[in-house]
């Protein structure tokens, strides 16, 4: 055929060309935003056709454990627009696999430009699943996934599958997206007791205090208390309406109570807490065989949370004061950061409440005191028996620098941003500098309590219970199933908070290590935690002394001047701070006593 030639095009041409150009450019961002509008499919599960267990139980025989879940449930979605919803989900998938190969928003607005950023902003948001409440896993009865077990996967065993619930929001990265959340995220999580007008759960800092829920999880390992410290959670909740209730309840049956279990039969007393409130008990009850310690049973914990307001952790052996709910929400709002995290090791109950439940304790323990320690063919920080003082500062919890598994209590979007690694099984020691450190990556900041909430029954002193206390079984009595997972487990956490250089990358488990990974907020990155603080991670040695800047409070008011101004956490880039030895040489009595149990 002939050869095709190119015609020269007169002015008003390329201007109808340029018009077209506009309008469809302007036609396709139209489409774009209805399509990012559409409303989502609801699902709905008519009431009455739903067979639940009262607790769901990850069974086993011996190490060759397969999964018995009993569990029975029928859902009905209501799919007439899934044309619609198909053609909405285009970008979101375009989005996930940009997630997927590592691409953060500031990725996509160096590559897309800023129309993107806003893309990606709607799919985070879109992320978030819809405020419910109540609400209780059995609501999701046979819509579990299955997982290997860590512990066994660790040894290279046959595959050990159990069926447990999904994690709310499966990925972390996907809303914090590796840099500060957003204030207007944040107040997308976290449920109100009522909704609003328009029956919107998540209804942010205007719904009101008292209306505001509260999820508890517990870990607890064949411990008789756990019912007792349940029982204590409701009954003295000024508002025990708002709270859920979350427990990993690894018992041998027919030889340890149950955490759901009452001391006498709901139909004899049905006033008793855990008659009254089973609803709002969710229990996973795991076989004792199957406990590789706190931290995955923690992870499963967290895999109970569904979007309640604020997110509180606690030991199975802990007594509650009165009004506890009122008064640690009074004590988060004290300190206007979003990004508060009050923890700390508890006190003992001995002498600490009075016959009517009311707590009489003056001081309060402050996280400071810490140093290296062998464990698991490595160094790692160890907190050890922390002081017990009146606070130094009044009106507000006191900034500190540390984390622990005892007593957290925050917003929600903690569990979110900050979940429990999988992948460590045999973990006891460094989960806490772990957590901390994470915690910190990612935006949050951690306080003591002004006034303790609650109270932990120690294998010490000369209350009645302490000979019970002392017989209760560990999850390492059976640590010969598991020898050596727990070394691959410390390496992967070292790495993970940069703690530890040298490792051989080949002698641990790099699976999901961005999920269970350390967050990119400017000025807050390991390495600035350990300058910040006084650890050498080289040397594996520590400043002493830290409790002189951080008892003191002039750790409080040196570091919370620079809290942002829409509540976001404190701005590192301003805190220009390097803690030395203000007493080099010196020893404390109490610097080398370690951490009770």
């Amino acid at each position: 055929g002939w050869p095709l030639k190119s015609s020269p095009t007169s002015s008003s041409d390329r201007a109808v060309v340029i018009f077209s150009s506009i309008v469809l450019s302007l036609f396709t961002l139209g489409l774009f935003a209805s399509i990012w509008n559409l409303p989502t499919p609801k699902t709905y599960r008519p009431p009455g056709l739903l067979s639940f267990h009262k607790s769901i139980n990850l069974g086993v025989s011996g190490i060759d454990v397969s999964d018995n879940m009993g569990v029975s449930g029928i859902e009905y979605v209501d799919d007439d627009d899934d044309d619609i919803n198909n053609s909405a989900n285009d970008l979101d998938d375009e989005l996930k696999l940009l997630h997927e190969e590592g691409m953060t928003i500031r990725d996509l607005g160096n590559n897309f430009g800023n129309s993107n950023l806003q893309a990606h902003k709607r799919y985070a948001l879109s992320l978030i699943p819809q405020a419910k409440w109540p609400i209780s896993i059995r609501d999701e009865d046979g819509d579990f996934e299955d997982v290997v077990h860590p512990g066994h996967r660790a040894k290279n065993h046959p595959d050990v599958i159990m069926a447990v619930p999904k994690m709310w929001i499966d990925d972390p990265v996907s809303i914090h997206q590796n840099k500060l959340m957003t204030r207007e995220l944040a107040m997308k999580i976290g449920s109100c007791t009522v909704p609003d007008a328009s029956g919107n759960f998540a209804r942010g800092d205007s719904c009101p205090v008292d209306e505001r829920t509260i999820y508890v999880a517990i870990a607890s390992y064949r411990d008789y208390q756990c019912r007792d410290t349940v029982t204590s959670i409701f009954e003295r909740a000024k508002h025990p309406d708002r709270i859920r209730v979350g427990v990993i309840d690894q018992i041998m049956d027919g030889e340890d109570i149950h955490c759901d279990a009452p001391h006498e039969p709901c139909a004899d007393n049905p006033e008793q807490m855990l008659c009254k409130y089973k609803n709002q008990l969710d229990i996973l009850q795991v076989d004792p065989l199957l406990a590789v310690g706190p931290v995955f049973a923690r992870h499963l914990g967290h895999r109970l949370y569904r979007g309640e307001y604020y997110y509180m952790q606690s030991d199975a052996h802990v007594t509650y004061a009165n009004n506890w709910d009122v008064d640690i929400i009074s004590q988060q709002e004290a300190t206007k950061n979003e990004m508060a995290v009050l923890s700390t090791y508890l006190s003992n109950v001995e002498g600490a409440l009075d016959e009517k439940g009311d707590s009489i304790k003056k001081g309060r323990p402050i996280m400071c005191d810490t140093g290296f320690e062998e464990g698991q063919h490595n160094k790692h920080l160890r907190h050890g028996t922390q002081p017990e003082t009146a606070p130094s500062i009044t009106g507000m919890p006191q900034l500190h620098p540390f984390w622990s598994a005892g007593f957290s209590f925050s917003r929600g979007h903690f569990v979110v941003n900050v979940p429990y690694d999988f992948y460590q099984p045999l973990i006891f020691q460094g989960e806490e500098i772990s957590i901390a450190v994470r915690g910190f990556s990612i935006g949050y900041d951690f306080y003591a309590p002004e006034k303790s909430v609650c109270f932990h029954h120690y294998k010490e002193g000369s209350s009645e219970n302490v000979a019970k206390r002392k017989k209760v079984p560990k999850f390492y009595d059976h640590n010969r199933i598991y020898a050596g997972a727990g070394i691959r487990s410390m390496s992967r956490m070292l790495a993970i908070i940069h703690m530890s250089t040298g490792l051989d990358p080949s002698k641990w488990d790099h699976t999901d290590e961005g999920k269970y990974g350390i967050g990119n907020v400017k000025f807050r990155s390991p390495e600035h935690f350990y300058e910040v603080f006084g650890i050498d991670v080289e040397n594996k040695s520590n400043e002493g002394h830290l409790c002189d800047f951080v008892d003191t409070g002039e750790m409080h008011k040196l570091f919370t001047q620079y809290l942002r101004a829409d509540g976001m956490g404190l701005d590192y880039s301003k805190i220009v701070y390097k803690f030395t030895d203000p007493r080099p040489g010196e020893t404390d009595d109490d610097e080398t006593d370690d951490a009770e149990e």
